[in-house]
């Protein structure tokens, strides 16, 4: 036997009554840079004629009927957090200078004018902050491929803008913005160190040191002194280059090994030292050598 009309249209009253009330977010998760301003959007109902009597967000759930704390209170909170909504619908709340201790997960409460009709948003805002950090190969050879990566822990909900810099100068290059940066193929002149950042915020990743290594070039031999070598001098030859890592360095006489180390001296010299002499700068790259060095000794 079907129930009669008159129960049947109290049970509607009452299902939509319950629908009336409730949170929602958006977006429901959340990710931050450190040191960022975060704004949970958040909108909530409740049936008509209901007067709202209190709004407040918190980080605590309901604990056996007992209120959780009003983050405005909390003197963590109370000089970051802003409520930009009202008594109406509109429950959005800005946190700023978010740090790793704010990852939580964040509720709306509201109580209204009857005793039996408070609602807590659940499941909340969840929020991760993160920090960057720069992932690089330590050491790299002159013409390859290098490919550095601006990461975070999470994926940052803000459309983000990346912006590099190389020993605290901002660099432009066609990756820049990116959270990748390019260098094909990265040269000698591309070591130092680098971070990044996001545009328009304050958090900058630490930085990363880029070593790329190379062969030996600018290789030249210096004398000390100038003017006319007599015998019985003494006379010091110096082996210039540049290379990384550093070089071994030896010395020639014509073709015949006579030294090692960027300092090849000879005292009280003779007209037997007279000659043609080089050094030959060597790594694991490669080796080079300078252009010869004639020495001709007056007697």
């Amino acid at each position: 036997m079907a129930p009669p009309l008159p129960l049947i249209v109290l049970l509607m009253i009452h299902g939509v009554s319950g629908a009336d009330l409730g949170v929602s977010y958006r977006p429901l998760h959340i990710c931050a840079l450190k040191d960022s301003t975060v704004i949970m959007r958040c909108t909530y109902t409740y049936p008509t004629g209901y007067q709202i009597m209190k709004v407040f967000w918190t980080n605590e759930l309901l604990k056996h009927g007992v209120e959780p704390p009003d983050l405005s209170n909390d003197p963590e909170y109370s000089q970051r957090l802003q409520y930009l909504g009202d008594k109406q619908q509109n429950c959005t709340v800005r946190l700023s200078h978010v740090t790793l201790k704010d990852e939580r997960m964040y509720y709306f409460r509201f109580i209204t004018d009857k005793p039996d009709k408070k609602w807590f948003g659940r499941p909340g805002v969840t929020l991760t902050v993160t920090d960057l950090q720069v992932e690089s190969p330590e050491r790299v050879t002159e013409g390859d491929s290098v490919t550095l990566t601006c990461k975070s822990s999470c994926a940052l909900t803000d459309r983000a803008t990346f912006i590099w810099s190389r020993n605290s100068l901002k660099i432009l290059t066609e990756s820049n913005f990116s959270n990748k940066l390019s260098l094909n193929p990265v040269r000698r002149e591309d070591s130092g160190r680098y971070s990044c950042a996001v545009d328009g915020h304050t958090h900058i990743s630490p930085e990363v040191q880029l070593n790329v290594m190379y062969p030996p070039r600018n290789v030249s031999v210096l004398i000390s002194g100038s003017g006319v070598i007599m015998e019985g001098d003494s006379v010091t030859l110096n082996c210039i280059s540049d290379s990384n890592p550093p070089a071994e360095i030896s010395w020639f006489k014509r073709r015949k090994f006579v030294g090692s180390g960027r300092i090849f001296s000879i005292s009280k010299i003779s007209s037997d030292d007279s000659g043609e002499y080089k050094c030959k700068s060597i790594n694991e790259h490669g080796e080079k050598y300078s252009d010869t060095l004639t020495l001709n000794i007056m007697y």
